[in-house]
């Protein structure tokens, strides 16, 4: 992954792309009604892409014919969920292609259904399970962003076995062939995204915990509190019922009257 331009059979392109296209087509609705739904998350919206485009443009040499990287689809996926991932994960890719020569037109369909189809449902099953058993933040991100990367790769290797098929093992053998070559350098690689997932969730709770809150991926319970002293309002949009109060007593002026001094005898 990716997968090089015209390494795989125009039979086996063809098939991917196909199975690729309504994924697409479904996250490009989605990303128009997210940015409908919520305007204020378009900033965060394309700092996912780039954030994807940069990670996944990271190349090392792998199984001939392919390569390994980060893939960096579980921070969408987890932010805004895989649907959206399907239609930048597509971009993504396209441009790597033109701009870069990483991976290709003819095999983008397989490229797109490994990277930004099963990579990103892969890592947001893993978040909601985690986060619906009760795990913090940490780890349900770094399970996501490390399982993308590996599912990814499980199914590039998935793909590139149906293709090539070994002469005296068949599909199997060719499976595990690609598996055990791919894992010499994407296990570290999941790992160290997963890593990277982590702290850059930390950054996001600290700096956007508005936007986290808003689209469901923190709980407020986990938010960073306001220091103290200061009259901040929460993430949620109350204000922050520690803060000291700043209402300034009335005063009232004394009422003079004037008194007849003179009394009758």
């Amino acid at each position: 992954m990716h997968i090089a331009e015209g390494f795989l059979p125009p039979l086996h392109a063809a098939a991917w792309t196909a199975v690729a296209a309504p994924f697409v087509v479904h996250g490009a609705r989605e990303v128009v009604r997210q940015v409908r739904r919520d305007p204020e998350s378009t900033l965060l919206l394309g700092a996912a892409g780039a954030f994807t485009f940069a990670l996944s443009a990271v190349k090392l040499p792998s199984v001939t014919g392919s390569s390994s990287h980060p893939t960096g689809t579980g921070l969408g996926a987890v932010l805004f969920r895989p649907p959206v991932m399907a239609l930048l994960g597509t971009v993504v890719l396209l441009f790597q292609a033109l701009l870069l020569a990483h991976g290709g037109l003819t095999t983008l369909g397989a490229n797109v259904f490994s990277m930004a189809v099963v990579g990103p449902w892969a890592g947001y099953a893993a978040f909601r399970l985690l986060r619906g058993a009760g795990s913090g933040l940490g780890p349900a991100v770094f399970a996501a962003m490390a399982l993308a990367d590996l599912l990814t790769y499980v199914t590039t290797s998935f793909q590139l076995a149906l293709a090539f098929p070994d002469q005296e093992s068949g599909f199997v053998g060719a499976l595990s062939k690609f598996l055990s070559i791919f894992a010499v350098t994407q296990i570290p690689l999941a790992l160290a995204e997963g890593f990277i997932g982590v702290l850059l969730f930390r950054v996001l709770t600290d700096t956007a915990a508005a936007d986290l809150l808003r689209l469901g991926v923190l709980r407020p319970s986990e938010q960073v509190p306001p220091a103290d002293g200061d009259v901040t309002a929460t993430a949620s949009g109350g204000v922050d019922e520690h803060a000291p109060s700043t209402t300034t007593p009335s005063t009232t002026a004394p009422s003079t009257t004037a008194q007849d001094s003179e009394g009758s005898r």
